[in-house]
């Protein structure tokens, strides 16, 4: 590597940081709106509380979901530092867009769809993984109905179970709860989402024959990029947490717990399968089903319907824009 390379790839790094950044800046609704909305902590408290959980994921998971970004989405030879500037470029310019508009977007299919736009536009179809595309855009539609039916399905069983308490008594055992509820959410987003920017850090250093001849994540890119979203999560995301604990439905402790409870398990299980998938989507799911355990009326179809069409919009929109910036730093460089 030449020392032209060099700073190229450091500023590279440090912008992939800077998304991490902005990923749990945008995502901390996600771990604390429940926690929040429910006034069971304060958001100067949840923040931090969120930021740690974010922080230590990496000791509970492993790193298949940043191999599934780093070698799964478009193939190792096509990588580049100009498909990773682009990848980068379109999904800062899209969360930077939906977080100003107050809009819960996914990060992770942001930079999904990045990626690809560049990976096309070096290498065309070609360059594309389709089997861990496909895998990862459908997760779009899984990952909030499978939320919404297991907090559906925990609300349901935890008022059968309760029916004999006062509505006083459930709510101080559920108060407890959230803590536990929430510090589980933010470990599966922790180890979720953070494992994306790694991925993406570590196919960059694979395509400059950094690691040797095998794919793997180095503990300091592990540590750097936990370390970016928990600082991210500790700045918030008020607008969102706004949208996302109140706006689509009131939630009592009860319910908070039970919508924390089902997106921690969907995150779970995604990222021990190594799937991308949106902590945004999960938990939106989650809410809408706590929401309509109580009736369907409870729950704000607008702002849901509004949420829904962001996360249509985000794998072609910036995988446009990578596909746009790609062109430009060819044209430049």
């Amino acid at each position: 590597m030449d020392a032209v390379a060099l700073p190229l790839l450091v500023g590279l790094i440090a912008v992939a940081l800077v998304f991490d950044f902005m990923n749990g800046l945008n995502d901390a609704a996600n771990s604390i709106a429940a926690i929040v909305s429910t006034r069971v902590l304060a958001p100067k408290y949840a923040v931090c509380w969120a930021a740690f959980f974010n922080f230590i994921a990496f000791l509970f998971f492993g790193l298949n979901v940043a191999t599934t970004v780093g070698i799964g989405i478009i193939a190792p030879g096509v990588v580049d530092p100009h498909v990773i500037l682009a990848a980068l470029a379109g999904a800062i310019v899209w969360q930077s867009f939906t977080a100003f508009a107050g809009i819960p977007s996914s990060s992770s299919h942001a930079l999904i769809g990045g990626l690809v736009g560049g990976g096309i536009a070096k290498a065309g179809f070609a360059a594309v993984v389709w089997g861990g595309l496909l895998k990862t855009a459908g997760a779009i539609v899984v990952s909030p109905a499978l939320g919404l039916m297991l907090a559906l399905g925990l609300v349901l069983t935890v008022s059968w179970l309760f029916i004999r308490s006062t509505p006083l008594a459930v709510d101080g055992y559920f108060r407890i709860g959230q803590f536990f509820s929430a510090s589980a959410l933010s470990l599966g987003h922790g180890g979720n989402d953070a494992q994306k920017t790694m991925g993406i850090i570590a196919a960059l250093l694979f395509s400059q024959g950094l690691l040797g001849g095998d794919f793997y994540v180095p503990l300091p890119v592990v540590l750097g990029c936990q370390a970016a979203m928990g600082f991210g999560t500790l700045f918030g995301g008020w607008r969102i947490v706004r949208t996302m604990g109140s706006k689509i439905t009131h939630l009592t402790p009860m319910q908070g717990f039970c919508a924390e409870a089902a997106g921690a398990v969907t995150l779970f299980t995604a990222t021990h399968l190594g799937i991308p998938v949106s902590t945004t989507h999960t938990i939106t799911g989650s809410i809408i089903g706590v929401g309509a355990a109580r009736r369907v009326s409870a729950v704000r179809w607008g702002v849901a319907k509004d949420i829904v069409i962001a996360w249509i919009l985000t794998m072609p929109a910036t995988g446009t824009i990578a596909a746009l910036v790609y062109a430009l730093a060819r044209w430049i460089g």
